[in-house]
């Protein structure tokens, strides 16, 4: 189950995002598409253990539910503020 939330929240939250929108871009540009997908794929592999170790280290130190609340703080402050930008 870990897997497949993972894997869809991922998903979601990688469509139409600007990285995606400059991986389509650097593929339309060029005739090299499956090194543009294979540089998307691995610099996504990298980020995503950057961001789970860190995340283990912080659940070392910071229980769970915290972390979770201050994820949802974020992610509703960065919401704001898009919809504030674009207004």
């Amino acid at each position: 189950m870990t897997f497949l939330t993972a894997f869809v929240t991922v998903l979601l939250a990688e469509l139409g995002d600007k990285t995606q929108l400059a991986t389509l871009a650097l593929a339309a540009g060029g005739h090299a598409r499956w090194l543009v997908f294979l540089g998307a794929a691995l610099a996504l592999i990298a980020s995503s253990a950057v961001a789970v170790l860190v995340g283990n280290a912080l659940g070392q130190v910071v229980p769970a539910v915290w972390l979770r609340r201050g994820a949802g703080v974020l992610m509703i402050g960065l919401g704001a503020l898009y919809v504030l930008q674009a207004g």
